[in-house]
């Protein structure tokens, strides 16, 4: 009988190498990797044209926005914006309208998903009052949870320690990350207070109230939390050199921690943000072009687990204003991640395999997404494949995401995605989307499978 689907005159990185061959697909998985002459026969067969097929990238930071924030993204946008950057799984932020906080709206949340997306979509939920209804969120499926240190969202107040540590047990009995914006409120209100009374608005007074003491601050008082409780904690979009080092030693006292960098807070610094205005303003803002080198020093380390997008659109009206303190923070990240780190591979920065190891296999390790993250028989076909050295330039007008600007803008790139496949289905080819929305799946989480 003949499968699916071969993909066949391509190069494969599986198992930490490159190979010449193709991919047989059935049933939504990989049926066969290996040499064209031991591939089966196929009722489709795909030419790559001696591309290079990696694993589907899984960005575990994304806000897809939808409901009463549609206006900014909704889950066909955003999830054509997934694939057409060659991201096939995306874990979606509970910072909406309404708060994803419970299991009722977590429900409403999939149901809307379901059949608008492109992309594979498991979710976070934000931290309920109450500890049985953690249990009830965790049933429903949630991939994890996310707590924000910088402005009160969910149920479960911030400022409380001891309600938190309470809630970190629980959801370390269930094996799911709680994930962590790290910056103190007490100190950007304070500073930001300051700095308004005094008639500061500019890119400088959002980056003192925004410093990395907000940070490391924000990072310590959830580290001694994450001591007392053992849950797994997951820093999001780490963005200095001192947040780091407080990771690696609460690693080496047995803290389960992990973090993940964004290309922003990689690639652009905080000189980058002063000329560039406000449409680079994300919380937390990049930093000097000293830190942004130490950051790097930490992906090569393996330091930083993970690069995630951030994906955080709005409309262009939310991004403009006279004062710095009215714009809305966030940028769109789905359809510049790979390419802007596959020209960073082919200017030797960083090898291919720890690009993979960053946008793929760690994350499912991390977020237990069983059966992704890499190309082996058996696993689920999500695939991009890649032009290595095709040279192009982004252009944000031409973005699937509804948020048609970014700081990248104009960048000049070499190596981009060039076909998208999700669960075995081509959804995106030559920067097309060619598949009908619902054709990807909702994740859910490990408390499921327990």
């Amino acid at each position: 009988m003949p499968v699916e689907t071969v993909l066949y005159n391509a190069r494969v990185f599986a198992n930490g190498r490159i190979t010449r061959g193709g991919i047989a697909i059935e049933d939504g998985k990989i049926f066969r990797i290996a040499k064209e002459i031991n591939l089966p026969i196929a009722v489709n067969k795909v030419d790559l044209k001696g591309c290079l097929a990696i694993p589907g990238l899984v960005d575990v930071h994304v806000h897809l926005r939808g409901q009463m924030q549609a206006y900014k993204e909704d889950f066909f946008t955003g999830t054509s914006a997934a694939v057409a950057g060659g991201i096939t799984t995306l874990l979606d932020m509970p910072n909406n309208e309404p708060v994803t906080m419970d299991s009722g709206s977590l429900k409403e949340r999939m149901r809307d998903a379901r059949s608008n997306i492109l992309a594979n979509v498991g979710f976070y939920s934000a931290l309920p009052e109450s500890l049985d209804e953690i249990h009830r969120v965790a049933q429903c499926g949630a991939i994890g949870f996310k707590l924000y240190l910088n402005s009160q969202i969910g149920g479960i107040g911030i400022d409380d320690d001891d309600k938190l540590l309470e809630a970190f047990k629980e959801i370390r009995e269930l094996g799911i990350p709680i994930a962590v914006h790290a910056e103190d409120k007490e100190m950007i209100e304070k500073v930001s207070k300051i700095q308004q009374s005094l008639g500061f608005v500019d890119i400088n007074a959002y980056l003192k109230a925004h410093t990395t003491n907000v940070e490391t601050k924000a990072v310590r008082r959830i580290l001694k939390i994450a001591h007392r409780s053992k849950a797994h904690i997951h820093f999001c979009h780490v963005s200095s050199d001192k947040t780091i080092f407080l990771i690696q030693k609460a690693r080496k006292e047995g803290a389960a921690v992990s973090c993940e960098g964004t290309p922003h807070h990689l690639l652009l610094s905080s000189e980058c943000l002063k000329n560039l205005g406000h449409i680079s303003l994300t919380d937390p803002p990049v930093r000097t072009g000293k830190v942004m080198r130490k950051l790097w020093e930490a992906l090569r380390n393996a330091q930083i687990d993970i690069i995630a997008s951030d994906h955080a659109p709005h409309s262009i009206g939310e991004k403009k204003g006279d004062a710095v303190w009215n714009v809305k923070p966030g940028i769109p990240g789905l359809e510049t991640l790979l390419p802007l780190f596959l020209t960073k591979v082919n200017e030797g920065q960083i090898t291919l395999e720890n690009l993979v190891r960053l946008t793929a296999q760690k994350p499912c390790e991390i977020f237990s997404l069983q059966g992704r993250g890499s190309l082996k028989e058996g696993y689920n076909a999500d695939i991009t494949i890649i032009d290595l050295h095709r040279q192009s330039r982004i252009d944000a007008s031409r973005f699937y995401s509804k948020a048609k600007y970014s700081p990248f803008d104009k960048w000049s790139v070499k190596g981009i995605p060039v076909k998208t496949f999700v669960n075995g289905v081509l959804v995106m080819d030559e920067g097309k989307i060619v598949e009908n929305a619902g054709a990807a799946r909702i994740l859910r989480g490990k408390a499921l499978l327990m």
